[in-house]
């Protein structure tokens, strides 16, 4: 349908049943007819942890920003440096992890072509010897391969003499609790009472009370993202919030370089011809919106409606997010960005971004704590970031 106007609220009922808008164009897939199967998908950013490829990511543009420049090797928008077999095995995880309606038996499916893909990828079958350095325990000889994605398991295997670990030694012990141990000794030796007698007459080391729980909790995504930067920094990364429905004085003051990435963009990693990325197109995709403003006195600061998150460097943009922002969510619309700054995984920094930024205006609303990410088709291989961000 067209919508050639629409409340905030109107937009929240439509994308929490399944519709999305392009430009002012609002579509809801009909499932049982598209050739693609196309899931609502949305985070919930309080309960959100950044992983350990989301952590590299951010440590990779926070030494960009501090030092300058860094290796440019082939990266892509998602972190890739897990196997691929651990991201299609990730795919049953999704379904738990967000909140998406999904028809388990398509994915089913197309979870045992991904697989079969991913072994012709490595160049092994599933009947491939193990190394020399390890032999298969005799029970587990069968064939462990049966074609389901439930069926993939590791072989069993028993160290060769002079490998693995020696079991007549105690276990290892990590660096940091052997640390703490010497400095608990070396407390109770240095105390006037000297070490304490037991009814056995041996020497046991005073009680320091109960053990304390640990205190090591994992950082957060906003100390991980906002961590401080020397004053000599390289670069300066700045990210501003402007409206672009109706458009800002400052949306207006920087369309046409907006424009010029998105113009990039399109032709460089969308393999678009010149032509077709035109100033017309770009207003009407990205630019034009039916959302009306709205700014309640409940509501966030900026209010509602549609934005830009314009990600200034140095004193230019090199990526804009478009983004809405309604009564229960911040909704992802396009993210588009130089490409000479691919090597800055622009696609997952910008997802972290918009996350932690639905975060803070749950601050000030309460009841805006989700963050949508648009549809999420299986088959696509350019929607696989959105399976890798959780």
């Amino acid at each position: 349908m067209w919508a050639h106007s629409l409340t905030a609220q109107d937009y929240q009922d439509l994308i929490d049943r399944g519709w999305r808008r392009s430009g002012k164009y609002v579509y809801k897939p009909v499932m049982n007819q598209t050739c693609c199967p196309q899931y609502t998908i949305r985070c919930r950013p309080l309960q959100f942890q950044p992983s350990k490829s989301h952590k590299k990511v951010l440590k990779k543009m926070l030494k960009f920003l501090t030092k300058g420049e860094i290796a440019k090797g082939n990266c892509e928008d998602a972190p890739m440096d897990s196997l691929v077999e651990d991201a299609v095995a990730g795919d049953f995880a999704l379904i738990n992890k967000l909140d998406i309606q999904c028809d388990l038996t398509t994915l089913s499916d197309d979870l045992k072509q991904s697989l079969a893909s991913a072994e012709k990828t490595k160049g092994r079958g599933p009947q491939k010897e193990e190394p020399e350095e390890f032999a298969p325990a005799p029970q587990r000889e069968e064939k462990l391969w049966s074609g389901e994605p439930s069926q993939l398991m590791k072989v069993l295997t028993v160290p060769k003499p002079g490998k693995g670990a020696d079991l007549s030694k105690p276990p290892c012990r990590k660096a940091k609790e052997i640390r703490k141990e010497r400095k608990r000794l070396k407390l109770v030796q240095q105390s006037p009472t000297g070490p304490l007698r037991g009814p056995q007459g041996q020497g046991q080391a005073p009680s320091l009370g109960p053990p304390k729980a640990k205190c090591n909790q994992p950082k957060s995504l906003e100390d991980l993202m906002f961590d401080s930067l020397p004053e000599d920094a390289a670069h300066k990364l700045e990210v501003r919030v402007v409206r672009s429905s109706p458009p800002s004085a400052q949306f207006k003051a920087t369309f046409q370089e907006s424009y010029q990435i998105y113009k990039r963009y399109q032709m460089i990693v969308h393999k678009d011809p010149s032509d077709k990325p035109t100033m017309s197109q770009f207003t009407r995709f990205l630019c034009s919106s039916p959302l009306e403003v709205e700014k309640p006195p409940d509501g966030p600061e900026c209010g509602y409606g549609s934005f830009h998150q314009q990600y200034w460097l140095d004193g230019k943009i090199i990526a804009v997010g478009v983004i809405d922002i309604l009564p229960s969510c911040v909704s992802s619309v396009y993210l588009y960005y130089d490409p000479d700054y691919s090597f800055l995984s622009l696609g997952v920094y910008s997802a972290l971004r918009e996350i932690a930024f639905t975060k803070q205006l749950h601050e000030e609303t309460s009841q805006l704590s989700y963050y949508y990410m648009g549809f999420y088709i299986h088959s696509c291989s350019k929607m696989k970031y959105k399976m890798w961000m959780f």
